[in-house]
């Protein structure tokens, strides 16, 4: 039995019928559950529908408070051991990201210290919207957790993501968080990262490098670290802060990067590969700086070691995840280097995509795996998209990642 204080907080949208069953769900699942509602979400269902389930009053009007000896929206922000925002649509969602705080829903989620799960529902072109994913990101970088909507048959007729996870779902999650015996997927593993760009000296002032910021590599190492693992991250020179609970092993050319990642191959149980790596370096370093000259310059460039496939002819029980940014023919590319490399999976994407490549705080992706597993991801943000990265990759081998 769960034996915990929800609060949910349902806002307007068709989903809100769901939300119902979700009340009576973690009910019968022994959790303490108060229903705050929108003036929205009240179109949909009415109150009584949500006092029934929960056997409590149901909150949705500031200036109302059932107990004058305590303010209604601090009372209950202070109660919950976890907060639910389920359904939350793209005008909740932009509102938390932009501190807006204009009803009881809206002010108890700014006033709560507990943590707070995010259950978007909506129609998928607005789920993919850049502003919508712009707000997703900031929450999630102030610690926001998501519960992402599956794929189906929406309302409004379209076919897409942008369902409201199930409520068996959504309360096998609440489950999980409170079982103190649950040990995280990745306790004992070790999991190295590579990320960013190398830059390949030509002169004292002078290098070769590339557009990679690094962002992918970070989330997915910090993503590691949030599902136990001790997280070895490896990279070459970026402007981003270091993730928590993340070693970090800074390196500049691809040289250094496949001493440090070598260095670590061998107690590792996952390599994640995602730095942008040169692939080639000036033959001739020169110690000072090249001085301009009358006409054209040559730099004679030679191949640097392909760190991906060399430590694919190493591995033993390392499981390796290589990617592939492409600006044609990606999951064909990644299809080949699946084989040549000897990648048990590859994240290959197009970076002519507007919602994809260097620089960007999205991405869309395709994960490729020796298995034949070809599962594609339309645009979100890279740290949600690491988590689900991750999460995909392990349910994947969840027979054998004991020996890994």
């Amino acid at each position: 039995m769960l034996d915990k204080k929800i609060l949910l907080c349902v806002t307007g949208g068709i989903a809100v019928y769901k939300a119902v069953a979700l009340v009576s769900k973690l009910t019968q699942a022994g959790a303490h559950v108060k229903v705050m509602m929108t003036e929205s979400a009240m179109k949909f269902v009415t109150p009584l529908s949500f006092q029934v389930m929960s056997r409590n009053d149901v909150y949705f009007d500031t200036f109302d408070e059932k107990d004058s000896t305590v303010i209604s929206h601090i009372d209950l922000a202070d109660w919950a051991d976890l907060v639910i925002v389920a359904p939350a649509t793209a005008n909740v969602i932009g509102k938390l990201a932009n501190g807006i705080a204009d009803d009881m829903a809206t002010t108890t989620l700014l006033a709560t210290t507990a943590e707070v799960w995010i259950a978007p529902a909506m129609n998928v072109h607005m789920y993919e919207n850049k502003a919508v994913i712009r707000n997703i990101s900031t929450l999630h970088g102030d610690g926001y957790r998501f519960i992402e909507p599956s794929e189906g048959f929406l309302a409004c007729g379209y076919v897409g993501k942008g369902r409201l996870e199930e409520p068996e779902k959504i309360v096998d999650l609440v489950r999980e968080k409170f079982t103190q015996s649950k040990t995280l997927p990745l306790t004992g593993k070790k999991v190295i990262v590579t990320a960013g760009p190398t830059r390949e000296r030509i002169d004292p002032v002078r290098y070769v490098s590339n557009f990679s910021s690094g962002k992918m590599g970070y989330a997915m190492a910090e993503a590691a670290a949030a599902l136990g693992a001790e997280t070895i991250l490896i990279s070459g020179p970026v402007e981003l802060e270091k993730p928590s609970g993340v070693t970090v092993v800074n390196v500049e050319s691809a040289a250094e990067m496949f001493e440090a990642v070598t260095n670590h191959f061998d107690s590792a149980s996952i390599v994640i590969k995602s730095a942008a790596v040169a692939d080639y370096r000036p033959k001739n370093i020169h110690d000072q700086k090249m001085k301009k000259q009358v006409g054209d310059a040559v730099i004679e460039m030679e191949r640097t070691t392909d760190i991906l496939k060399t430590i694919g002819k190493m591995k033993r029980h390392q499981l390796l995840v290589g990617f592939a940014a492409e600006t044609q023919d990606a999951v064909d590319y990644g299809i080949g280097k699946l084989e040549s490399k000897n990648l048990d999976f590859i994240v290959v994407n197009d970076v002519t995509d507007p919602d994809a490549g260097f620089g960007k705080d999205t991405n869309v992706v395709t994960l490729l795996s020796r298995r034949g597993m070809h599962q594609s991801f339309s645009a979100m943000p890279k740290k949600i998209l690491a988590k689900v990265l991750l999460e995909t990759i392990l349910e994947e081998e969840s027979e054998h990642l004991d020996d890994r």
